[in-house]
């Protein structure tokens, strides 16, 4: 009886690792396809796109030209890199020290405010945009990375997954170290960096993931198509060339993986830490 259980279980977990994985793999063999190849099944018939998913001969004139003709592409990889490993630094260091304050610090209001970062954190990004934008005008950021940079470091996602992981470190700890003089710094540094590096990886990859494709704050805050990060670029790619658009993609994806293999252990620890499960 058991065994069919477990059976039956497996058999909806395959079918949706089959679902996410499949458009993976399709970008993944389509981006060998030669400049021909893709012109001849995508482009030749717009009314009936024939379903192509193994290349005739494997190429790469995709990864050729993304690579070395198309500069544009190392351009808005760099910017992609630029802004989102800015963020992710800037975020997980606010984050480190606000929910320090909101787990070891008493004062007034102090669960109301934590209640209005938990309201912040369910709104979509979209609904601030637009008192975003008047603010960065005003300080004449517009146009600039910082503008898309600045709204990026203060993520309430981030203190309260912190403040989860940090509420775990045993407050023992924490008092025995101040007993012996230790500063608000130093103890964090010392005792709830180490003691929660689970969860600051997790905010680390998922950060990473989330602004390394983002869409909207580029498109309203910058107002040179020089400045686009990757997400943008790949969005216009995939509508004007078929053949660089695939292996774009999937080059794309190299820093998101390697991420991901490096700190898989980490992110699944930070995550069941938190019981976000």
């Amino acid at each position: 009886m058991k065994k069919s259980l477990t059976k039956l279980s497996i058999l909806p977990i395959a079918v949706l690792a089959f679902v996410f994985v499949t458009p993976l793999i399709y970008t993944f063999l389509n981006s060998f396809m030669s400049t021909g190849e893709i012109t001849k099944y995508y482009l030749a018939s717009r009314e009936h796109i024939p379903f192509h998913i193994i290349p005739d001969s494997f190429s790469l004139s995709g990864y050729y030209g993304a690579l070395i003709r198309r500069p544009d592409f190392l351009i808005s990889f760099w910017n992609a890199l630029l802004i989102t490993v800015s963020i992710v630094t800037g975020q997980l260091v606010i984050a480190s020290l606000s929910a320090y304050v909101f787990t070891f610090f008493r004062f007034r209001f102090r669960d109301t405010f934590f209640f209005l970062v938990i309201v912040l954190m369910m709104m979509p990004y979209q609904v601030t945009l637009v008192s975003n934008y008047i603010v960065l005008d005003r300080l004449g950021l517009i146009g600039s990375y910082p503008s898309v940079i600045i709204p990026g470091l203060f993520s309430a996602f981030g203190v309260f997954l912190l403040r989860l992981t940090i509420g775990a470190v045993p407050k023992e700890i924490v008092e025995a170290a101040k007993i012996d003089g230790a500063s608000h710094l130093k103890i964090l540094l010392k005792i709830i960096a180490p003691n929660c590096k689970a969860g600051m990886v997790s905010l680390v990859v998922l950060s990473f993931i989330d602004n390394w494709n983002m869409v909207e704050q580029p498109l309203v805050f910058l107002k040179d198509s020089s400045m686009y990060p990757l997400s943008i670029y790949l969005t216009e790619m995939s509508r004007s060339n078929f053949s660089l658009g695939f292996a774009a993609g999937m080059i794309a994806l190299i820093p998101v993986m390697l991420l991901f293999f490096f700190f898989e252990d980490e992110l699944v620890k930070g995550i069941s830490a938190t019981n976000l499960r």
